[in-house]
């Protein structure tokens, strides 16, 4: 486990200094392979690279990923200091993986293991977010060392239960209470969902609420209210 230690400290930006005032637990977060060189190169020129330009796109990902080790450099040079580090890349649609296992291996996880390794070698734990099925992936995630997987997307078949019990015991889990759950007119469908999951997610630690996805404006603040008092009420540890 990895331990994360403060030490007093003043500084002048008022939403990272409120947080650490409230002892919130603060995150580097940084973007990083294949969702973040999107905004760079095409997506679909980006997908026939892989295929026709391998070494182009490592490059691409090696060269962003030492500007956002060099990012957090700065930053904690200037005294800041967080508790944790998440990063970002969108891996997998509603079916599966955006591309074949192997562009994983060959272009994009090096970039990953190299991010992992680094923020470990701070002190800091890893959460890592990615939207879809990624489930083909979880077990290099836990060879490489990351710490949590977020956010569990219902709809793409990332089952929480399912990965707990297959993978709980390696990897942490932030996410996969459905959000067309929250959205329902029927409160006791958004209970279910949390009054099925949460427990049994929470059993031996390593779970952390989180919806599934993005809120949708359909879910309205008192739904939310709910969603959260539910929280409360199933999941204290």
């Amino acid at each position: 486990m990895l331990e994360v230690g403060r030490t007093d400290r003043r500084l002048g930006l008022p939403g990272w200094q409120r947080a650490y005032d409230q002892d919130r637990f603060i995150f580097y977060g940084v973007a990083f392979g294949y969702d973040k060189i999107q905004s760079y190169v095409a997506s679909e020129q980006l997908l026939i690279a892989i295929a026709t330009e391998p070494d182009w796109v490592r490059d691409m990902y090696e060269t962003d990923a030492t500007l956002d080790i060099q990012m957090y450099e700065i930053m904690k040079e200037g005294g800041f200091q967080f508790d944790g580090a998440f990063i970002f890349c969108d891996l997998g649609y509603r079916n599966g993986l955006l591309f074949s296992p192997h562009h994983y291996d060959e272009q994009l996880r090096p970039t990953f293991q190299r991010l992992v390794d680094y923020f470990h070698g701070e002190g800091l734990p890893v959460v890592l977010h990615s939207c879809g099925c990624v489930k083909e992936l979880i077990p290099k995630f836990i060879e490489d060392g990351l710490d949590c997987l977020q956010p569990l997307e219902q709809k793409a078949g990332m089952d929480l239960l399912e990965l707990k019990r297959d993978f709980g015991d390696k990897l942490a889990f932030m996410g996969g209470i459905d959000v067309r759950a929250m959205a329902d007119p029927d409160p006791a469908v958004i209970e279910e969902e949390i009054r099925t999951k949460i427990p049994m997610a929470k059993q031996g630690g390593g779970y952390i609420y989180h919806s599934d996805h993005s809120v949708p404006n359909n879910v309205s603040f008192s739904q939310y209210e709910h969603v959260l008092d539910l929280v409360r009420r199933y999941g204290n540890y």
